[in-house]
């Protein structure tokens, strides 16, 4: 079965592709190369053992995607990875993030609602939530006003996917709501690849550790929590690829109990920063260079997920440690500063 994978050389889509592949499935990739690189597609292959179709291509481009469509009539699913993603940058660049995340989904959606069978499965994150009323948060938790146009683009993109599910009964789609998706594959073929100054802890971690950063700033050390610091439900990105293809495989099967889902994608643990920065310290056996300083504006307290609907009803739970994330994204960070 042929599944279309849009951003499939992005971090998540990568490592989702190669799951696709390892289950059988007939994966083609949609990617513009804006925040990715074509030596990511070799790195799928030489994981998987099979060379995925790929296409460059700006899903902004209407007429572009309307062709693909045309030509790929035979996809019988979408993983929809493709958007803008640095909460920092949308606040600097709203219009950019409006029109790269919400644009790009109505133009697939539209092609897509053409198709026999309509399997759709987005990328949208814990961001919706906000600063959750209560911990660990659940999916019926209130969806509250984004801190960031990125947040935004994600609450749009499901009032847009919801609202289409609804006229359009042969539309089955799940929102998946990551929380903080860390680490690489432990074949260290692909990880994650930021372009300029990280935007996330993790690679900012493994850059320091390298050299390539003189210090790890912290931001905020006086929060309600443990250590003062801000808690997240960091999750290993081979956990979470393995998800879309669990809830790919209820759609085609049909055992969605209705045509619009959401499930939460965590650990159900939380972790402060200080822990993460010791979790890499133990793993990499380094110390690693920190600072706490004033507090980012828009950052949450505390987020961490209740995972029991995705362990239930999806069948799916998390196999991999805080550790295990640690130790791959310093094995990947050495092997592509070492190339």
């Amino acid at each position: 079965m042929k599944i279309l994978v849009t951003g499939g050389l992005g971090f998540i889509g990568s490592h989702t592709v190669v799951e696709l592949q390892n289950e059988g499935f007939d994966v083609v990739i949609i990617d513009d190369l804006s925040n990715s690189s074509l030596e990511v597609l070799e790195g799928i292959t030489s994981i998987s053992g099979i060379k995925p179709y790929f296409e460059e291509l700006d899903l902004k481009i209407k007429s572009d995607v309307k062709s693909f469509f045309s030509k790929h009539s035979d996809v019988v699913g979408v993983i929809h990875f493709a958007a803008s993603k640095a909460v920092g940058e949308s606040v600097k660049e709203p219009l950019m993030y409006y029109e790269n995340n919400i644009s790009t989904l109505v133009y697939v959606l539209q092609e897509m609602t053409k198709l026999n069978r309509q399997n759709f499965i987005f990328s949208s994150s814990c961001t919706v939530y906000g600063q959750a009323d209560e911990l660990p948060i659940t999916e019926n938790a209130q969806v509250k006003p984004a801190q960031s146009p990125y947040g935004n683009t994600k609450q749009i993109g499901e009032e847009i996917i919801q609202d289409t599910c609804k006229v359009n009964e042969k539309l089955n789609s799940i929102a998946l709501r990551y929380f903080n998706p860390i680490g690489a594959h432990p074949s260290t073929e692909i990880g994650e690849l930021p372009i300029g100054v990280p935007q996330n802890l993790v690679p900012f971690i493994t850059q320091t550790a390298m050299g390539m950063r003189e210090r790890l700033s912290v931001f905020g050390g006086d929060y309600a929590t443990p250590d003062g610091t801000c808690v997240r439900d960091y999750i290993h990105v081979v956990d979470l690829a393995k998800a879309h293809v669990v809830a790919l495989q209820r759609l085609l099967e049909n055992k969605n109990t209705s045509n619009y889902e959401v499930f939460n994608l965590g650990t159900g643990k939380g972790s402060s920063v200080l822990e993460a920065i010791h979790s890499f310290e133990k793993v990499s056996k380094k110390k690693l260079k920190y600072k706490i300083v004033d507090r980012r504006e828009g950052d949450i307290t505390a987020a961490y997920a209740e995972t029991s609907k995705a362990n239930n009803v999806l069948g799916w739970k998390t196999e991999l440690s805080l550790d295990d994330a640690m130790s791959s994204a310093w094995k990947w960070e050495q092997k592509i500063r070492n190339k």
